[in-house]
């Protein structure tokens, strides 16, 4: 712990010396920079309904708000088209109503399934409900009235998957559309105080001009978003009341796979599965919840996008999408991601605590996890047993901006057990400084008895500007430092990363912005060998329409099984949604990369790389989404970068990836959706340790979603693969040259429904 603190203490003096200036620097918290008296909402007896809007009826009372000022392109530019709020609440609700004007040939919507509107026209509101200008709850909404809705945290990635219920309706126009929102109380936690004064940031997106326009204005110029924000005040009297929120919820599933045991031959099995469970949600004391699950759904209905897996060092991230994960999963982010919930393969039950009081905020996590019982062997004594999880998280908010917390992790299987003990800070220097810090530990215990401890450290500065960029990060690991519930990719490392960019914004012409950025990072082991280095030179021009255009140029180094390897790779990406009915996105990289997993005896060699990717959504009409995605990454031996001992050129692998998916909105709630995949690889096992594989897989899914917890699923999978029964050889298996062997099959019939009290 003294290394610890003269560490910090040398980086963070160093770096308050030079930004924070003197300690007025830190002002206490308070409204918005530049923002005036707050303004008051007024309570209605009657809600606001479209056709007030349409008909243009008196209204008993609105706070209406006009002054929409550009985020982007522009910075403090009048939004480009004419756009008003309205804002009022009774004993239940907020409402807020939104008039856009456009011309509506030019508005870019369509009817989708909850949360797929992240691309089209739509507007927004963030309520900072504890008034804090750390924290705000956000709700977006499509001129369809499809929903969107997360959780904002200044200086960490938005939390889409923060799901709640709430009211939204819209109505097209002669001269653009109409919006309306109603968001109740018991939807959005808040202090119990008799008078309420919340912040608010109001915006409107639209598309075709790249444009954010939002109230009050918000710039590029400072960082964070909900400390931007203004103050409504008015709120009088609100209580959430009683909240206890049920949802029950029941599966059923058949099946038929081929399993392919351990030891004995693949044979196909059929397999049953009926369940039931329940997720209660209680709220104490207004700010606090409680969140206990019994036999819980942690089914995944939506499958994972696809991503290139073959000859990959390290372990490729996929996103959590289990219900009962993603419900407050931003209090459990920490500057280096020590809780990753995936690691929790097969739980039985959960518990959550979570909320925040004054400038406290407090969270705690239990799961078991069954899926190590499960794949011990059959005369392991482990054979059945549970992996107990746990994880607890408090942070405390100081000053304007800057908060610090504490994570603990727990991870025991059996006589094993993983611990991480982690503190963080952020602190806001200047108005567009930040600097961010992470010191953990860890003690580990495995099955052998094998025990292993360590430090390890992070820190970074951050510069936000609408023109210079600038992030400094440093990143040091001990040998024995070990996360089983985190996503940490390597060990016994110190690492610098540097990132400037510079992007002019012309006010006038076709380019929204262009500019340089440079990325450079070098780490090495603790006995002081350098592992990699890379240096990333890139140029990125943005055009209207949601277009960017940015080449790019590698020069790299990696140090792999001790052999040192000099890399270097060029790329191009394009991403334009330029028409209203076609997005496309593109990417092309060449150069060269490691054979991570060479076959024959050989070592790891340095061998020439193609990879790229291309995507088109289609949109024919408003109900109507066609995506289809095409992933190739290829590994060949050749020219200066041959195969040990090879004399001639040959493949390593290519690698296909095809996915085509259709969805057919019939309402906002009711949707089919159909994919279809194909991943093969196609290996050279001389070269490369991998199988001739070729996978083709049939996903449809029919969904009635009426609203987070009220939700019917029916599902059907298929799966074929290039493998044939054959009894001749072990474990009577072999593949052939075409997937025609059916490997899975499934129907499934899924159903929950939210009770709220």
């Amino acid at each position: 712990m003294h290394r610890l603190h003269r560490a910090w203490s040398s980086l963070g003096l160093a770096a308050i010396s030079w930004l924070i200036g003197p300690p007025a620097a830190f002002p206490s918290a308070g409204p918005a920079e530049g923002a005036s008296a707050p303004l008051r909402i007024p309570r209605v007896r009657r809600p606001p309904t479209i056709k007030d809007f349409l008909a243009g009826a008196p209204r008993e009372a609105e706070l209406r708000i006009s002054d929409f000022r550009q985020f982007s392109p522009g910075d403090g530019a009048p939004v480009s088209q004419p756009t008003f709020a309205y804002l009022s609440y009774d004993d239940n609700n907020l409402y807020v109503v939104f008039v856009c004007k456009d011309d509506p040939s030019k508005v870019r919507a369509r009817i989708a399934r909850r949360e797929a509107i992240m691309t089209d026209d739509r507007i927004t509101i963030s309520l900072d409900t504890f008034h804090d200008h750390r924290r705000a709850y956000w709700f977006d909404v499509n001129p369809y009235g499809v929903q969107a809705d997360g959780n904002v945290t200044d200086g960490v990635e938005d939390d889409t998957s923060w799901d709640s219920l709430w009211h939204s309706e819209a109505q097209f126009t002669a001269d653009g559309y109409i919006v309306l929102a109603a968001i109740p109380f018991k939807s959005v936690r808040f202090p119990s105080d008799e008078s309420q004064t919340w912040g608010l940031v109001l915006g409107r997106f639209i598309q075709r001009n790249n444009e954010l326009a939002c109230w009050p204005h918000v710039s590029k110029s400072r960082p964070g978003w909900v400390q931007q924000g203004g103050d409504i005040a008015g709120f009088a009297n609100i209580s959430k009341g009683r909240n206890v929120q049920l949802i029950p919820y029941g599966l059923f599933a058949g099946s038929r796979f081929l399993d392919t045991p351990p030891s004995g031959p693949a044979q196909f099995r059929s397999h049953t599965d009926a369940r039931a469970g329940l997720d209660a949600k209680m709220v104490l004391r207004d700010s606090f919840t409680l969140d206990v699950a019994l036999n819980p759904d942690f089914s995944q209905v939506e499958s994972d996008e696809p991503q290139v897996t073959v000859n990959q060092r390290y372990e490729v991230f996929f996103p959590e999408k289990r219900p009962f994960f993603i419900e407050n999963a931003g209090l459990f982010k920490t500057p280096q991601t020590l809780f990753f919930s995936r690691r929790i393969v097969d739980p039985q039950f959960g518990a959550r605590f979570s909320g925040k009081a004054g400038r406290w905020a407090l969270g705690a996590l239990a799961v078991d996890d069954r899926a190590p019982g499960k794949q011990a062997a059959e005369n392991d004594p482990r054979r059945g047993d549970h992996a107990m999880n746990g994880v607890f998280r408090v942070q405390r908010e100081f000053f304007k901006d800057s908060s610090a917390g504490a994570l603990v992790t727990s991870r025991e299987f059996a006589s094993s057990f993983n611990r991480v003990y982690a503190f963080d800070t952020r602190l806001k220097l200047r108005p567009n400084w930040t600097f961010t810090g992470q010191a953990m530990s860890s003690e580990t215990r495995g099955l052998d008895g094998c025990r292993l401890a360590g430090p390890a450290y992070y820190s970074e500065l951050r510069r936000a500007g609408r023109h210079f960029t600038s992030a400094t990060s440093y990143t040091d690991r001990s040998p024995g430092f070990r996360s089983d519930l985190g996503f940490i990719t390597r060990s016994d490392i110190r690492e610098v990363n540097q990132g400037l960019g510079y992007r002019w914004r012309p006010e006038a012409g076709p380019l929204v912005s262009f500019g340089p950025r440079f990325e450079a990072s070098v780490n090495w082991r603790r006995d002081g060998r350098v592992q990699d280095w890379s240096l990333a030179p890139e140029f990125v021009v943005e055009l209207p329409r949601m277009t960017e255009i940015a080449v790019e140029h590698h020069q790299l180094f990696e140090l792999f099984a001790d052999y040192g390897f000099r890399k270097r790779h060029n790329s191009a990406e394009l991403h334009t949604e330029w028409l209203k009915w076609l997005a496309i996105t593109a990417e092309f990289r060449n150069g060269s990369s490691v054979n991570y997993y060479p076959g024959g005896g050989l070592r790891p060699f340095l061998a020439n790389m193609v990879s790229g990717n291309v995507g088109f959504t289609i949109r024919p009409s408003a109900r109507t989404r066609i995506d289809q995605t095409y992933l190739h990454s290829s590994l060949a031996s050749g020219g200066d970068r041959m195969a040990p001992g090879a004399s001639t050129p040959a493949s390593i692998f290519d690698n296909h990836i095809l996915r085509s998916k259709v969805n057919y909105q019939f309402s906002r709630e009711l949707s089919l959706r159909t994919i279809v995949d194909y991943n093969a690889v196609l290996s050279n096992p001389a070269l490369i340790k991998l199988d001739r594989t070729k996978h083709v897989g049939l996903d449809v899914l029919l969904s009635y979603i009426l609203n987070p917890g009220t939700a019917l699923h029916v599902g059907y999978t298929d799966l074929y693969d290039n493998l044939a029964l054959d009894p001749m050889v072990n474990p009577s298996l072999r593949r052939t040259g075409f997937p025609d062997l059916n490997t899975g099959r499934q129907l499934f019939v899924k159903f929950s429904y939210l009770l709220r009290m």
